[in-house]
């Protein structure tokens, strides 16, 4: 271990020496590489985190250098993936930190490979779906998690358990789930660093043996508006949850839950059919009609948009067509940038 590194961590009492022997030992899963994710892994890979698993299936664009501090304008002319370009940055900043990179979706079979070996996961994703899916893995395997959302200038975060907290089901009418995207309504790079250092001091109490100093809150906070709020959540545990109580299933692992791609053949289009059955499309258009680039259509069964080269269409029972690809990958990341 490096002592002259981490010598100003050391100082920090509760963390010391031996906190940093056990950073050093240490195993931390992000899944996404964006906005969070990069800056979670630049803050554990200084703060000397011995191994770091990212899981991204997106490449860098110009868009994200606003705000997605590991990526150069380089990553953005090359298409690098976002993983791949992060682990290289991340090896630069510290070469003694083992970094694995994985190119694809937070799926159950790459999950359960990776989750079992991990001491922490850092939620960094664009979508309540993939969350519920970490949440249920989580609570399987016995692994602590960090939530951690921004859209505009609101951040929140909550640091999940298992058999201490409630878990993200029992939280879940008191976390928005559905609405404003960053590509709906935009993002400041502010919130970022704010929903960051919550989730990395939290992974730092954790990983160190601290777990007494925990938050135990749901925090969240709007930057712009001025505005903090902190929901004390011990009894909001749900005796029936699905996912952390006795009766517990895991409902989220099933493959019913996850969202279904298909190519059509000939269509040049990709159909996405997710979980929910029942989607407002007054409710999208009203999100989606506050960025003034998207051109919208709607009729009482469906919701039309163009943004780029592609048309996404949206009908009522939930199921969307993504227009202008047959890479299912390219069309998840449209559908949840757009759609959440």
């Amino acid at each position: 271990m490096e002592t002259n590194r981490y010598h100003r961590q050391i100082l920090f009492a509760p963390i010391g020496e031996s906190g940093q022997e056990k950073l050093s030992q240490s195993h931390v899963l992000i899944i996404g590489a964006g906005a969070l994710g990069s800056s979670s892994a630049e803050a554990l890979t200084r703060a000397g985190v011995g191994h770091i698993t990212l899981i991204d299936r997106d490449y860098v664009e110009e868009s994200n250098l606003q705000r997605q501090q590991l990526f150069s304008e380089k990553d953005m002319e090359q298409k690098m993936p976002k993983a791949i370009a992060a682990r290289q940055r991340l090896s630069e900043v510290n070469s003694h930190v083992k970094i694995d990179a994985i190119v694809g979706d937070a799926e159950v079979d790459i999950l359960r490979k990776i989750v079992p070996e991990a001491d922490l996961i850092i939620d960094a994703t664009d979508n309540f779906e993939t969350r519920l899916l970490l949440n249920d893995m989580a609570q399987k395997y016995q692994k602590p998690w960090i939530y951690g959302a921004i859209v505009a200038s609101y951040g929140v975060t909550f640091t999940v358990v298992p058999k201490k907290t409630p878990c993200l089901q029992c939280l879940q009418e008191y976390i928005p789930v559905n609405g404003a995207t960053c590509d709906s309504v935009g993002v400041i790079q502010p919130v970022v660093q704010k929903v960051v250092s919550q989730q990395i001091t939290e992974a730092l109490k954790l990983l160190t043996g601290n777990e007494a100093a925990l938050s135990g809150k749901i925090i969240s906070f709007d930057l712009w508006n001025n505005e903090h709020v902190e929901i004390e959540v011990a009894s909001l545990r749900k005796a029936d949850c699905p996912s952390c109580s006795e009766k517990r299933s895991y409902p989220n692992l099933a493959y019913d839950s996850h969202l279904k791609t298909a190519v059509l053949c000939g269509r040049n289009t990709v159909q996405l059919r997710p979980q929910r059955k029942q989607t407002d499309l007054n409710e999208v258009a009203k999100e989606l009609q506050k960025n003034n680039q998207i051109k919208l259509f709607q009729n009482p069964y469906l919701l039309s948009f163009e943004v780029d080269s592609f048309r996404i269409v949206l009908f009522q029972d939930g199921r969307a067509l993504v227009h202008g690809t047959m890479d299912q990958m390219e069309a998840k990341n449209i559908y949840h940038r757009y759609l959440g």
